[in-house]
């Protein structure tokens, strides 16, 4: 005899905590809205080169190319090469959303091949929740996190300046 359907489904989690949340979200999204971020509000005059904003994070250059480059293909930064290149906006920063940065990044993980009777089940799953999930980071901008980091003073400081002789 079959269950009624609401024995099948699995007791209401406990709330997400603030620990907790990080984990939805691959590392490399934290990182490409942080450096969406940092290229807004430092990429004037001059564009932010990857070794600047890399120091800025604390990070090695090679593990933002990945993140910076697919955020180029994706039309959310402008590459530009040179001894003065760098990143900056392709558009208004009021024009991009987390979301925008979201889908960019989640582009750089291919899905592993589900076995066909499971990809009926869970793919509907997956995909309705990505769908929330992206709509909740489509209604923030990159204006309004560049608003919240100068209010909250969050900005990272600017590496040190090399040593260059003139």
């Amino acid at each position: 005899m079959a269950q009624p359907s609401s024995q099948l489904r699995p007791a209401p989690a406990e709330p997400a905590t603030a620990e907790a949340l990080p984990a939805l979200a691959p590392p490399r999204l934290a990182l490409a809205v942080a450096a969406v971020i940092d290229i807004a509000l430092h990429a004037r005059p001059q564009p932010v080169s990857a070794k600047a904003l890399a120091a800025r994070h604390g990070l090695p250059p090679r593990h933002l190319e990945p993140v910076l480059q697919a955020l180029v293909r994706h039309g959310l930064l402008k590459g530009l090469r040179g001894p003065h290149g760098g990143y900056e906006l392709a558009r208004e920063r009021r024009r991009i959303s987390a979301g925008d940065v979201a889908r960019a990044v989640l582009s750089l993980d291919q899905p592993e091949p589900a076995r066909p009777a499971l990809a009926a089940l869970v793919h509907p799953l997956l995909a309705g929740a990505g769908q929330a999930y992206l709509a909740v980071l489509d209604a923030v901008s990159i204006e309004d996190l560049c608003r919240q980091a100068e209010a909250a003073q969050l900005l990272p400081p600017d590496p040190p300046a090399g040593d260059f002789a003139i």
